[in-house]
């Protein structure tokens, strides 16, 4: 059988790099594009030995140019925390609308199949508790955050259009939030963030009173279950998260109790249009993927705490 090829956008980032690993762990050739906006060489430096790695800087909302055979895209390419899209905002539209009819061009030229990396904030401030791939979302189109949530629903919604009008097959990840090592102590996340501050001996800031819940997924277990629905064939959308709900007083709590901080909690009002809840329902994934997360966010948290005292 002849050696896959995939192409990952924003294959230099947090959880392209890791997906970088994991099909080159497989047995494929890997071209990594990535315009390094908010991606990082340090995240995939360990691969330029590896003869079946290769990588291009490259903005995908111009043109996207690959020689020779390409059978799976993993579009990954967007600003992706708070901090950096509402940093970047018309980048962030951008590359979610004219990046993403780039990479289906790609994916069209070379009748190779696409996975979109699409986010649980389609589902917005949700009505409904646990979020499914049925909801269709509460999202304020015009608020700060809505050039995130409205790029990834327009890039759901042209990626349909690709698979019905013109065949190319294509898979719709919803991504919950996911931790690990390669985070950025800067992207204002809730577990960098809170880390961050502790190491420097800060106070550390919760936003609002803390009683909104997040549900936090291991990257090892989010890659895995990406890989599966990448090799499967399931066309709408399928949410891969961990359903384990937790208050953000909670959880950051629970990160000054395992890095033994005495760093004390501080209050800042919420940012507008901040999701009250979030937690996947995984009952698709389960059914169609046999897939559901593995790694406890106690063991899940040592790990990635560790790796941030090692860039510190």
């Amino acid at each position: 059988m002849s050696q896959k090829t995939a192409v990952v956008t924003g294959g230099a980032g947090f959880l392209g790099s890791h997906l970088c690993d994991r099909l080159l762990l497989e047995g494929m050739k890997v071209v990594c594009i990535d315009n390094l906006l908010t991606g990082n060489l340090n995240n995939i430096s360990h691969l330029f030995g590896n003869e079946n790695f290769s990588f291009v800087k490259h903005d995908i909302t111009n043109f996207i140019f690959v020689p020779g055979k390409v059978d799976y895209i993993l579009h990954f390419a967007s600003p992706a925390s708070p901090i950096d899209y509402l940093k970047l905002p018309i980048q962030t539209l951008k590359v979610g609308s004219l990046g993403t009819h780039k990479v289906l061009g790609l994916a069209k030229e070379k009748n190779a199949r696409i996975l979109l990396a699409s986010t649980s904030e389609v589902y917005g401030d949700p009505e409904i508790h646990p979020q499914e791939e049925t909801y269709w979302g509460n999202v304020n189109p015009i608020g700060p955050r809505g050039v995130y949530d409205e790029a990834k629903r327009f890039a759901e919604a042209i990626t349909m259009a690709y698979n019905r009008y013109h065949g190319v097959e294509t898979r719709i990840v919803r991504i919950f939030n996911t931790y690990g090592p390669r985070m950025r102590l800067d992207d204002g996340r809730a577990l960098p963030a809170f880390v961050g501050q502790a190491l420097r001996g800060e106070d550390i800031t919760v936003f609002g009173d803390g009683s909104q819940t997040r549900s936090f997924c291991y990257v090892s277990d989010l890659v895995e279950g990406i890989y599966r629905l990448l090799l499967s064939d399931e066309v709408e959308p399928v949410n891969i998260g961990n359903p384990d709900e937790i208050t953000i007083q909670q959880f950051a709590e629970e990160v000054l109790k395992i890095m033994g901080s005495k760093s004390k909690i501080i209050y800042q009002p919420l940012p507008q249009d901040d999701p009250k809840v979030r937690q996947p329902n995984i009952e698709k994934a389960k059914r169609i993927l046999g897939w559901q997360p593995k790694v406890g966010r106690a063991e899940g948290l040592k790990i990635t705490i560790n790796f941030f005292k090692s860039k510190i």
